[in-house]
């Protein structure tokens, strides 16, 4: 494969000047996360009440579907066990064809999914052609469902084996039927962790820069963090710090995604020293200080069941978040990674799950439209 140059990024904005974030406000939400023993039911009960007084008794979750294409990739994460090129070993090659996805696209639509999300390796073998055809193909297949796909770092691989740049590279995948992307990538946005945990993959000012840009030109996303491995929780303050100064900028967050990490079958974990993911306490300590602090400009913290579990997720409810995620149907980068709590959930396990919590359940589209309450 031929050397591939940087993708082309304009700046949004001077992440020089926005990384300059107040020492005195990152050591503030350090605080919020370190809570534990009795500090942390008190903070975990001022985050359920800020929920109420902002979303209400809400919880909504959304009928979706997972298509992660291939797992055939040029990266290097050491946190990931998703990638078959350096995992040959464990894991079986998986790169969908195009009618491939034409027919999971086609199980979306008899199960009612309003939303497919499509996520992939850095394949070596697709072409940016590849991407919009995907993006065709699904459109033409279900024109009512909502194609979430491509994290940054896959746009950012669309720049380098296009040659086009970021902004034109979203435009034409905004044409050919794209209508938000995933947060994703961002795993700890300081670059001295990501260093550590994925030392090839785009750097905090990349993946910055790419959001903003998709977020200019109307596409929506969602923010996340991957934590409970080698960071600090200083570390995590800088990350949350971070998403709300671009929010503040783009408004184009939907939601922020706290994403424990999985650690059995990692590099990270098994030779880097990475820790085995978070705690129970850490997981609440992060959901409260979400609302606390990003509440007012993230109206939704959403739990991810995949990582934590239908029982923690539910338990979450009390600590902040109001909603719950999607359905999936089949997921495939947590499991590789040794993720336990299965690859999909139904509509009904979602509403008796809200109802138990004396919430009432709601079903949302990917930009949190209610469509149905229960």
């Amino acid at each position: 494969m031929k050397k591939l140059s940087p993708p082309k990024i304009d700046e949004i904005v001077d992440f020089a000047t926005l990384s300059k974030s107040n020492t005195k406000e990152i050591s503030e939400v350090a605080t919020l996360l370190k809570k534990r023993g009795k500090e942390l039911w008190i903070q975990t009960a001022l985050a359920d009440d800020l929920r109420h007084q902002q979303v209400g008794d809400k919880v909504t979750y959304v009928v979706n579907q997972n298509i992660n294409f291939t797992n055939h990739c040029i990266g290097s994460c050491r946190f990931c066990s998703f990638n078959y090129t350096n995992n040959k070993d464990n894991l079986k090659s998986k790169r969908l064809s195009l009618e491939d996805i034409r027919l999971e696209t086609e199980k979306a639509k008899a199960r009612g999914c309003t939303e497919l999300c499509i996520q992939g390796g850095l394949d070596p073998e697709i072409d940016f052609d590849f991407y919009l055809d995907l993006l065709k193909l699904v459109k033409n297949a279900a024109p009512n469902i909502h194609i979430h796909a491509f994290s940054p770092s896959e746009i950012a691989y669309m720049s380098r084996i296009s040659g086009e740049a970021v902004v034109d590279v979203f435009k034409e995948l905004s044409r050919n039927g794209l209508d938000s992307f995933p947060g994703t990538a961002a795993e700890i946005l300081v670059d001295d962790v990501r260093h550590v945990i994925c030392p090839e993959k785009i750097s905090t000012n990349q993946w910055v820069n790419i959001v903003l840009t998709g977020h200019s030109l109307g596409l929506k996303s969602t923010a996340t963090m991957m934590y409970g491995h080698v960071e600090t929780l200083e570390n995590e303050a800088e990350h949350l710090v971070l998403l709300k100064r671009m929010q503040e900028i783009s408004k184009g967050f939907t939601e922020f995604v706290p994403l424990p990490f999985m650690h059995n079958k990692t590099v990270l974990y098994k030779y880097l020293g990475a820790r085995p993911g978070s705690t129970g306490m850490h997981d609440l300590a992060l959901f409260s200080t979400a609302r606390l602090y990003l509440g007012e400009l993230f109206s939704n913290i959403q739990t991810s069941w995949v990582k934590l579990g239908l029982k923690f997720s539910q338990i979450s409810l009390n600590a902040g978040v109001n909603d719950v995620g999607g359905t999936l149907f089949s997921e495939s980068i947590t499991r590789s990674a040794g993720g336990t709590h299965g690859e999909e959930k139904t509509a009904e396990e979602f509403v008796d799950l809200i109802r138990d919590a004396n919430r009432i359940p709601a079903q949302r589209d990917t930009l949190y439209n209610i469509l149905k309450t229960h």
